[in-house]
């Protein structure tokens, strides 16, 4: 996907990690940054000028696809997260590879409306609705590759192991895989490990393929560690769904006698590739757990107040050792400024207390951790030989406009939202330029296209 030819963009504003720098100039070639010129106050001849602040492409490190699928019907009337995965279930069963490849690239499509330059793809649904393998065993996952490539972003592939519906303190593979479930499991992690082993990227700048074990209650114990040993094999990201619902909690504690947290550091499966999603209702002893084992923490608020999971510990986590990133999860909205904002709204409303991170910190989670959460330390900072990746807000919108230039950071974390965002690069080739996208043509149409052909 990098852009073969050399570009330079003029950066009216710059975040450059912890300062608003004006007047930018940033060269690329081959996808990523050869230079880096401040004192630049108008355009080079030849340079295309980004009008408004400049970040770093943000990375959405947690993303179903599919659930995109639902915003807005699940809205209707109350209930729990567990009322909410049955309509999530119904989704999945009327997908195809061909719409899910619709599907995907158009919510793809709108991450990169939003500024997002990488997806980190937590995919587990591989199967025919009876659970058998289609003729390619991959075709949901290589669908998904597909419409990343087309949308313009990068994607890491985080391929599920799942196996039972629940823990189970009579059946030591856990509960049966119900009948939506069985399109999820390989049957064994093995097998698994077989199949996901196929799959190739042709461009590892644009695609990188990665693990994850969806959850305590959907992997058991003795099934995690080959999941681990392929990622550790391969240097590869390994993500993980933790305590996002006390009951998982409970249950693990009457099954197993240990936290999940525990559970996994007993398997071996906490360290510095490791993230672990939702992080939600942890122990003392769970946090230090993730922090001194240097697991990362992806967290998602929107998703997680949507489904009234819960505020999980961010503050203790980053300072135990956690690294964070964010992600979009179940996409009720697509906005990583929202869900920077909305870790640290959250925590104020917990604590009665203002200022738990600085914006220029809510920003590194929007990017560079996110980035390097899903296998990709070379990307998240306006930095010579990092990626080209590139995202400009505007700061004359009716949301923007007033502050002062030097405030940038704070007017994108806690004013900003997706709308304002005019311009995404990625790995030098402008893929949203002034709020249009390239590559797919009528994005909102493209999506509600898509959708409505799971209802047909």
């Amino acid at each position: 996907m990098s852009a073969t030819g050399a570009a330079t963009y003029w950066l009216e504003h710059a975040w450059l990690d912890t300062y608003v720098e004006p007047g930018v100039a940033v060269e690329t070639a081959h996808g990523r940054i050869t230079a880096v010129r401040k004192q630049t106050p108008a355009p080079p001849p030849g340079a295309v000028a980004l009008r408004g602040l400049t970040l770093p492409g943000m990375a959405n490190a947690h993303s179903h696809a599919f659930h995109r699928a639902l915003r807005s019907e699940v809205q209707v009337g109350s209930g729990t997260f567990w009322t909410w995965r049955d309509a999530m279930y119904r989704a999945a069963e009327r997908l195809t590879p061909e719409t899910y490849h619709a599907l995907a690239r158009a919510a793809y499509a709108e991450m990169a409306l939003a500024g997002i330059t990488a997806v980190g793809e937590f995919h587990y649904l591989h199967h025919q609705d009876d659970g058998t393998p289609y003729a390619d065993p991959n075709a949901m996952g290589e669908a998904l590759l597909a419409a990343a490539a087309e949308a313009g972003i990068r994607i890491t592939l985080l391929d599920t192991l799942y196996l039972s519906s629940g823990l189970s303190s009579t059946e030591p593979g856990g509960a049966p895989l119900t009948r939506q479930q069985l399109r999820f499991s390989d049957g064994t992690a093995d097998a698994w490990a077989q199949r996901v082993s196929a799959l190739r990227t042709p461009d590892p700048d644009q695609a990188l393929i990665g693990a994850a074990i969806h959850s305590v209650r959907a992997v058991p114990a003795d099934q995690m560690a080959p999941v681990a040993a392929w990622a550790e094999s391969r240097q590869a990201p390994l993500h993980i769904h933790l305590s996002e619902q006390t009951a998982e909690n409970d249950a693990c504690l009457d099954v197993h006698g240990r936290t999940p947290t525990r559970l996994l550091a007993d398997h071996g499966i906490l360290g510095p590739r490791t993230t672990a999603v939702h992080a939600t209702h942890l122990t003392d002893e769970d946090i230090d757990l993730i922090g001194n084992s240097g697991t990362g923490t992806c967290m998602c608020p929107t998703t997680e107040r949507d489904l009234a999971d819960g505020i999980g510990p961010a503050v203790a986590l980053e300072r135990a050792g956690s690294p964070l990133s964010l992600g979009s999860d179940s996409h009720a909205v697509v906005d990583l400024l929202e869900e920077a904002r909305a870790m640290e709204l959250d925590e104020r409303l917990r604590t009665r207390r203002r200022g738990h991170w600085t914006a220029a910190a809510l920003l590194r989670a929007a990017s560079e951790t996110g980035h390097a959460a899903l296998g990709r330390p070379d990307a998240g900072r306006i930095e010579q030989g990092m990626l080209a990746d590139l995202t400009t807000v505007a700061l004359d919108s009716v949301r923007t406009a007033g502050a002062r230039d030097r405030f940038g950071a704070e007017t994108a974390v806690f004013a900003a939202s997706a709308a304002d965002v005019r311009h995404t690069v990625v790995g030098g080739r402008h893929v949203v330029r002034d709020g249009v996208h390239t590559l797919v043509p009528e994005v909102p149409a493209a999506l509600a296209e898509a959708i409505a052909a799971l209802h047909t």
